[in-house]
């Protein structure tokens, strides 16, 4: 009895733990919502969504801040997403387990732990020195391609082990071929969590700065043509968070930098609500 009474204490304990660690976290996330809403929100206007920053026209806008931020999640996801689900497909499915495989795995986990500074200053000298890139959004695209390269693999990996063996069995037995059961079966089932993993990528690339302050510059101006859209891809392109950085340090303007500071935490919401109503039409049409 004295037994029970003490287990029951310590689960008492235990539960009351964990209850105020998921409070505190609640509280701490709440507070830096309310602290960046409350700071930014009235520097969020028309003009400064619209427009970029001018000293002749005295404006202050990110217009092209966003229009970088956009272009480099294009460019980095149409790099990084068929690499990443093709090598999870491989991996899982096609390789067997040895050396070579192992290689692989370590490879991958091994960039999944590399400070975004160093992908930064790999991405400079080689895409920007060696294959004469220089600063610009593809440069900075491909740099975050490789950073985001892991993150999609092991998303992908584990939404294909989560798929029943039943489905692989199955059909075989009906005769299909290896990469049509992947195509038909494997990868229609594990949509949902692939889906996660490339938009978990598109968030990390819109949080991201260090790499790109290497890699991409800080260039703000909007393109006068689709002409000039283009050929932007080969010029220096800043983003949402490298302009934030840039406001609060170089220049001092906490104001524009917990403006953009709200712009982003609103992408990251509609990022994560985007994320959700996905994977719930997926998982209703299994």
């Amino acid at each position: 009895m004295n037994h029970r009474k003490k287990r029951k204490i310590k689960d008492a304990l235990c539960y009351a733990l964990i209850f105020v660690s998921a409070g505190f976290s609640v509280v701490l996330i709440a507070g830096i919502i309310i602290y960046v809403v409350v700071k930014g929100a009235p520097t969020i206007t028309w003009e400064f969504l619209t427009s970029v920053t001018s000293v002749i026209k005295g404006t202050v806008g990110i217009a092209g801040n966003m229009l970088n931020t956009l272009m480099i999640i294009l460019i980095t996801m149409l790099f990084a997403t068929p690499i990443g689900i093709g090598a999870a497909i491989y991996l899982n499915e096609y390789a067997k387990p040895g050396r070579f495989v192992n290689l692989i795995k370590y490879a991958t986990e091994t960039l999944a732990g590399i400070p975004s500074i160093v992908f930064g200053l790999f991405g400079m000298m080689f895409f920007g020195q060696t294959l004469g890139l220089g600063y610009s959004i593809l440069t900075g695209s491909l740099t975050l391609a490789l950073m985001v390269l892991p993150l999609i693999t092991r998303n992908t990996q584990e939404a294909l082990k989560a798929v029943p063996k039943g489905y692989r069995e199955g059909a075989a037995g009906l005769g299909a071929g290896k990469w049509y059961s992947i195509r038909t079966i494997l990868i229609p089932s594990s949509m949902p969590g692939i889906i996660t993993g490339v938009i978990l990528a598109i968030g990390r690339i819109v949080g991201e700065s260090a790499a790109l302050l290497f890699t991409a510059g800080s260039a703000k101006l909007l393109p006068k043509s689709i002409a000039g859209l283009f050929s932007k891809t080969f010029e220096s392109g800043g983003t949402l968070t490298v302009q934030l950085y840039l406001s609060a340090t170089s220049e001092g303007d906490f104001d524009t930098a917990f403006g953009i500071a709200f712009v982003v935490l609103v992408l990251v919401l509609l990022i994560n609500m985007a994320t959700k109503k996905l994977v719930a039409r997926y998982t209703l049409t299994q």
